[in-house]
């Protein structure tokens, strides 16, 4: 009974194996050539990669779990199994030495019978004649003689089949014992064997998964890479000239046409640091450097203004230069602003160059390299009024714990400054207005300086190609379609969502036409057709939090979260938001 259950045990295990193994050489690796697009540009074929590397994924680990928990009943069988190999191998051990015990004892026996049979055939044979003969004997003697001789000879003929016996009984146990000593053997191999097979193939399964999430991660690194190049700026600086203002891009425009409607963002990336418009609106006000350095970095910053002026700072591609030397050389705000109220905007940031400089280059242990990606570096000294509030900022640092605190700054928030931690120390998140924060933007610094990236509506690349539009402004039914395409992204199946794509000549012809996203929008309780208005609520933490739009299926509320991440794969042309905390407006 026992061997059959062992039996049944293993035949389990070899099944599992089978299953398992046939799982990993049948899964689906059909993405390959989705993966090759993704690398070559497509964030759509990416959108599709990471769906059907997810789906196998999913599917090893499904299988996995089930393995898992198989294996986890399994090994409690085999724990029982185990217990029972052990106690059999107990009872054969035991049964070992009480083969010895019996060979010795029956030695023994079968020696002292020996003897006893020998030295009775001798009695008898001077015994019986003499009985006979003697006359000093009646009959009676002589017959209680014979009586007790046969009673010996029958005791001895007992004995000597209990021997047979148990030398028969002996031999029996004796091969049954190195059998099962055999069959335990072979069966202790058997189950470390499938154990090891089951455990390997677990182990491979956790490998498979690691490898696949692995291949998730890089193709949603490549995809955020396109989306990031397509809603890009050209620079998160001001550098040396204001920005150019682009009328076409405000929400005072005129498309010609209504009802229209347009994606407008508060600022661009980044989002963190010294609002550099934001400081200029801050001198004009009549704030200090100290003050514009503290009310971006915070109150417990500290302002170091006798710093080293001895240290090198060594520049990619333009050689070494001193600490002071090379701020003069930095070219990212305009000094036109001194001269319009913004001389102090200038010291705050020169003081956030040297301080990032320093901070970046480990007090010039290291290099920095000469582009936006650290901070613009020209080889030639900027001059005028630049130089100025450097010499006026000579020695000045920004520390936290003691050591120079890495400035982050950008051309404009959009009334918001994000938190930023470095070096222990986190900057403040606030609203960058005078305004309740309820409404920001009419009192907000960088509105006040006229920052044209304040409310700008995005339509165009990095490179500064429009894809044949003019402006940012959609009609009903291309914004229509941009909501029937989150019913598509959010409800639909991953072969639907891969067709989520731009519209215009620009990208191709993978994407679903708009009858066609109106049409798998149909098949999830109906498609948008019509939109009459659009509201936004923002949240007092910087963030957008909805888009309330009232259509023919009712009045809707959109996540902006996900209402941001399908305009920026739907929109056509090169539309796109470029931060959290935007606004949607209609004509």
């Amino acid at each position: 009974m026992r061997r059959r259950w062992l039996l049944r045990c293993l035949f389990l295990c070899c099944t599992l194996l089978q299953i398992w193994g046939s799982f990993l050489i049948t899964a689906n690796l059909a993405y390959a050539d989705d993966i090759g697009d993704c690398n070559a540009g497509n964030d759509q074929a990416c959108a599709r990669a990471i769906a059907q590397v997810t789906s196998t994924m999913n599917g090893i680990a499904s299988a996995n779990n089930t393995n898992k928990t198989q294996f986890a009943a399994l090994e409690q069988q085999i724990s029982s199994i185990q217990s029972g190999i052990n106690k059999a191998k107990l009872q054969s051990d035991a049964l070992g030495v009480s083969i010895q015990q019996r060979e010795a004892t029956l030695g023994v026996t079968y020696g002292q019978f020996s003897e006893r049979v020998v030295s009775s055939y001798k009695q008898q044979r001077q015994d019986v004649p003499l009985l006979l003969l003697s006359s000093g004997h009646d009959m009676s003697d002589v017959l209680s003689s014979l009586e007790y001789l046969q009673m010996v000879r029958s005791r001895d003929q007992q004995t000597l089949d209990q021997l047979s016996s148990d030398i028969t009984q002996f031999e029996t146990d004796k091969a049954n014992l190195e059998l099962t000593q055999q069959h335990l053997t072979s069966l202790q191999t058997s189950l470390n064997a499938t154990a090891a097979k089951l455990k390997g193939s677990i182990d491979e399964a956790n490998a498979a998964i690691t490898k696949l999430s692995s291949q998730i991660a890089a193709l949603s690194a490549q995809q955020q890479s396109i989306i990031a190049e397509r809603t890009g700026t050209a620079s998160t600086t001001v550098g040396d000239v204001p920005l150019a203002d682009d009328p076409n891009a405000s929400p005072t425009f005129n498309p010609g046409f209504s009802p229209a409607f347009a994606a407008f963002s508060f600022g661009a990336p980044h989002f963190k640091g010294m609002s550099q418009y934001g400081a200029f609106g801050r001198a004009k006000a009549g704030q200090s450097a100290d003050d514009i350095l503290h009310a971006y970095y915070g109150g417990g910053i500290q302002i170091n203004k006798s710093y080293s002026t001895s240290i090198t700072i060594r520049v990619d591609g333009y050689g070494s230069y001193n600490i002071e030397d090379y701020v003069k050389r930095i070219y990212e705000m305009p000094t036109s602003w001194a001269d319009q109220g913004g001389f102090e905007a200038l010291k705050a940031q020169a003081v956030a160059a040297r301080s990032y400089a320093l901070a970046s280059t480990n007090n010039g242990a290291s290099s920095i390299c000469a582009t936006e990606s650290c901070q613009v570096f020209k080889p030639q000294d900027k001059g005028g009024q630049w130089d100025a509030a450097v010499d006026a900022t000579r020695g000045w640092v920004l520390e936290a714990n003691g050591q120079p605190f890495s400035a982050w700054y950008a051309s404009t928030s959009g009334g918001y400054q994000q938190p930023y931690t470095y070096n222990g120390y986190t900057t403040p998140g606030f609203w960058d207005t005078t305004s309740d924060w309820t409404h920001w933007a009419d009192g907000a610094y960088e509105a006040k300086a006229g920052s044209p990236w304040f409310y700008k509506g995005w339509y165009k690349s990095r490179s500064g190609d429009s894809c044949g539009r003019s402006h940012p402004w959609l009609t009903q039914d291309e914004f229509a379609d941009i909501l029937n395409a989150w019913i598509v992204r959010y409800q639909g199946n991953s072969d639907e969502v891969s067709h989520i794509q731009p519209l215009g000549p620009c990208w191709g012809s993978g994407g679903y036409s708009i009858d066609d996203m109106r049409n798998h929008a149909n098949a999830y309780g109906g498609a948008f057709t019509s939109v009459s208005s659009v509201r936004v609520e923002h949240g007092n933490n910087g963030y957008t939090k909805n888009i309330i739009v009232d259509t023919n299926k009712g009045t809707v509320t959109i996540p902006a979260d996900q209402f941001k991440t399908v305009f920026n794969l739907r929109a056509p042309g090169r539309l796109s938001i470029k931060g959290n905390l935007f606004g949607i407006e209609k004509k």
